[in-house]
């Protein structure tokens, strides 16, 4: 039975990771809200390497519409005037000698939709990365069963038991989807 526990470990903690892949994916669709992470990919030349905006200074969102940028060094006002522009986020940089303001207008309804279709895209994603999972688990299982280590009785309960293991989270998943459509279509 002990290798049956393995094998359920195996599937928990990989269908785990799925549903973390999930919740940073979800962080980029844009909701009512504006958040950070829209400029968590952007890069800045950073004396000649590539640097996350977040590691030459301060991001931070100072309303629902508005991200405040402010460099360490003021030098580098342009390198990240041009790092947003070339990241092509929907907005243009603001760059007031000091700082530098992304403003996001509110998002229409169209946009709306498109985020919550997004959202649910990722969770379909996800759902199949769990059920790939569920394939290997299973597997795992058929080749304990052939190579006699466990018997027919419990072959059969492992899958069953792998079978439960998905449900749940593929029901994991489902709420999380749900829960972002409803964050990203509240006006």
């Amino acid at each position: 039975m002990e290798e049956l526990n393995e094998v359920y470990d195996y599937a928990r903690e990989h269908m785990q990771k799925s549903l973390d892949v999930l919740k940073k994916d979800f962080s980029t669709i844009r909701t009512g809200r504006v958040s950070t992470h829209i400029v968590d990919s952007i890069k800045v030349d950073y004396y000649g390497t590539p640097t996350p905006l977040n590691q030459v200074g301060s991001v931070i969102a100072t309303d629902a519409q508005t991200i405040t940028i402010t460099p360490w060094e003021k030098s580098l006002l342009s390198d990240i005037e041009h790092a947003i522009q070339q990241a092509n986020i929907g907005v243009n940089p603001n760059n007031d000698g000091e700082t530098i303001k992304l403003f996001f207008p509110p998002m229409t309804v169209e946009q709306r939709k498109e985020s919550a279709k997004q959202a649910k895209a990722m969770g379909e994603k996800a759902k199949v990365a769990i059920r790939n999972i569920r394939r290997d688990a299973n597997d795992k299982i058929k080749r304990l069963a052939k190579e006699k280590v466990i018997t027919e009785d419990e072959e059969k309960k492992g899958h069953d038991q792998i079978q439960k293991i998905t449900d749940e989270y593929v029901k994991k998943v489902d709420e999380l989807v749900k829960a972002k459509e409803a964050e990203v279509l509240k006006v």
